[in-house]
Order: structure tokens, then C-alpha cells, then sequence
């Protein structure tokens, strides 16, 4: 997920929002965002002043998560296992598949930090945890609530089995990039 405070946003801009009361903060939230090239200098160039949240997850899990999605709406899409790979035999892993190269999250941040200082941008872990009673995520239990908020019914899709295989090629691709994300942004998330 990728969100943008637009509270700051010039005014014809601003004009295309939902409107606020004062006090309150104006967001656009786009997951695209993060991963589209041009993205960092159009928004810069609206304002400079912008805040930018990025929220992030194991990226492995997050393309089997992609997958699934996909999955759901085409049930006759090769298997997730022949998409990760351009060569299964030689282990090369195909980086030109969307639900692969979204998860490289240090190339789409150093995009960013060249029209964002690292300040504007709050990066956070996944706020999700998998409710194992309800069957999918729910939302860390939030200031104010007393109980954990649940996504609705088109989220939290059961993920098919993936080869062990697989996911452990994948988290070694990965390896390097999360590191480099980790030292960028000054937190280890843990997903090794």
C-alpha cells in the first residue's frame, strides 16, 4: 500500500479531493504508486512538501498474495511456480513478472530518494495479522478500538501450497535486496 498526504498539495489539485473539515488530513492511496517510475516526479513536482506512507510485507509472501489475486479472477493462469521462473532447471527467477518485481522494494525506494528526502517518507510494516478463527488478515488492533479490525470479504484469499522449493529460491533472490531496504531505511524487517 502506498498513501500520500495531499493535505499539502496545490490548490487545483487539492480541488479534485474529497473534501475535509479543518485539522483533518486529505490522503490518496494508490499501491502503484510505489513501483511506477514516474510517479516520484510527478508528485514532486505538484508539492515538495508531500508525506508519503509506504506500508510493506515479506515481499515472497506478498507475490504469492499477488498471485492469488490474479489467481482468483483467472483460474486457468500457469501455476505460480512456472511464473516465478525463467528457468526452473538453473533456478533463474523471472524479474520481469510483475508479483516478482514489485517486492524489490530498494529499487523502488531509491527511485523515491531522489526527489524525496528519506524524512517525508514513513515506511511501516505490514499492520496485518492472519486471524486464524476469521480465516484472514485483520488489521493490529488500532489506537482507539478495543478489537482487531478485519478485512472484508474479497481480502485474505487462502494461498494455494507453493513447491518449499520455491519459496526458499525466492527468499535467497530476495536476500540481497532486503538487505539493502533494510540498511536504506534503517529497520530490519525481519524477513529472512
Amino acid at each position: 500500500m502506498f498513501c500520500i498526504n495531499v493535505f499539502s498539495l496545490s490548490l487545483p489539485v487539492r480541488d479534485l479531493m474529497p473534501r475535509t473539515l479543518d485539522g483533518q488530513i486529505t490522503m490518496e492511496k494508490t499501491p502503484s504508486y510505489f513501483v511506477t517510475k514516474e510517479a516520484p516526479a510527478r508528485i514532486s513536482a505538484m508539492s515538495k512538501g508531500t508525506k508519503l506512507i509506504v506500508v510493506v510485507r515479506d515481499p515472497v509472501t506478498r507475490a504469492i498474495s499477488d498471485y492469488t489475486q490474479t489467481l482468483s479472477k483467472k483460474p486457468d493462469i500457469p501455476t505460480f511456480e512456472s511464473l516465478t521462473f525463467k528457468n526452473r532447471t538453473t533456478g533463474l527467477i523471472d524479474t520481469s513478472w510483475s508479483a516478482i518485481q514489485i517486492g524489490i522494494y530498494a529499487k523502488h525506494l531509491e527511485n523515491w530518494l531522489l526527489y524525496f528526502p528519506i524524512g517525508q517518507i514513513l515506511i511501516t510494516d505490514q499492520p496485518f495479522y492472519f486471524n486464524k478463527t476469521k480465516g484472514f488478515p485483520c488489521l493490529k488492533k488500532a489506537e482507539g478500538r478495543s478489537k482487531p479490525h478485519c478485512l472484508g470479504k474479497t481480502k485474505g484469499r487462502t494461498h494455494p501450497n507453493i513447491d518449499r522449493e520455491v519459496v526458499q529460491r525466492l527468499r535467497e533472490f530476495y536476500r540481497p535486496f532486503n538487505m539493502k531496504f533494510y540498511q536504506m531505511t534503517g529497520h530490519d524487517f525481519g524477513w529472512d
